[in-house]
């Protein structure tokens, strides 16, 4: 079994949106957000109520549409182009392309969730010893694909 440490997790941002047929997770420009801290990808489905008199009691539950939130921190630097890139598409309402992945996005049989994305919360937490930090939750907006790199 291969374990993986979430050190070694990556997240990165595209130069351009994904539109699956020009930009893609695999053609794609990608550059890692490395001021990133702890972050969550929560993997979710949808539920239909699918019961019927035939279950015999039971409840019948189908899973629906998919959601790939992401939460993460990062420090607060304006300064640094991820993070402005980040906060740039909170203010302005604009999407933003990101792969959050469980490897280096080039190293075969990484895989991981590409889309671009919305920021929806982009929290300041300014701490009296620590550093100014970033809580960060955004939420897929177009084009989302599960990317799994394989060999060439």
């Amino acid at each position: 079994m291969a374990r993986k440490l979430g050190m070694n997790c990556k997240l990165y941002r595209g130069a351009a949106l994904l539109d699956g047929d020009t930009v893609t997770p695999a053609t794609a420009s990608w550059t890692e957000l490395d001021d990133v801290r702890d972050l969550t990808l929560n993997l979710q489905k949808g539920e239909a109520d699918m019961t019927t008199r035939a279950n015999d009691g039971w409840r019948a539950i189908w899973p629906t549409l998919k959601d790939g939130t992401i939460e993460f921190e990062a420090l607060w630097d304006p300064d640094d182009a991820g993070f402005a890139a980040l906060l740039s598409a909170w203010k302005n309402d604009t999407e933003i392309a990101l792969a959050c992945m469980d490897q280096a996005i080039t190293t075969e049989g990484a895989e991981g969730l590409a889309s671009n994305f919305h920021v929806l919360d982009c929290s300041r937490s300014e701490p009296l010893e620590d550093g100014v930090k970033a809580s960060v939750v955004i939420k897929p907006s177009s084009y989302s694909e599960w990317y799994e790199v394989s060999g060439s």
